[in-house]
């Protein structure tokens, strides 16, 4: 019966992967440290941006701007987020 080019294939790989340093494998990324306290505040402060929008019936923290404001509020929480994708 014929070998699967998949199991070669597998074989192929798990080759590569002992080949490779244990230094190298064994090393972890870590996150800088200003990433997680940036990351909190953004979620504080859109969080707050918004409370504080809904609270004073539209009209602060950014009079001029009106329902903006909920996009910048929005705004904090979404660079928080992105934030922390790269949080390890």
């Amino acid at each position: 019966m014929p070998k699967s080019k998949l199991r070669d294939k597998v074989a192929k790989q798990r080759k590569v992967a002992a080949e490779i340093k244990p230094e190298v494998v064994s090393a972890k990324a870590e996150s800088p440290k200003w990433l997680a306290p940036v990351m909190v505040a953004n979620f504080i402060i859109g969080l707050i941006w918004i409370v504080i929008f809904y609270i004073s019936s539209t009209n602060y923290p950014i009079p001029g701007i009106g329902a903006w404001n909920m996009l910048v509020g929005f705004g904090f929480v979404g660079v928080g987020f992105s934030l922390s994708t790269r949080w390890r």
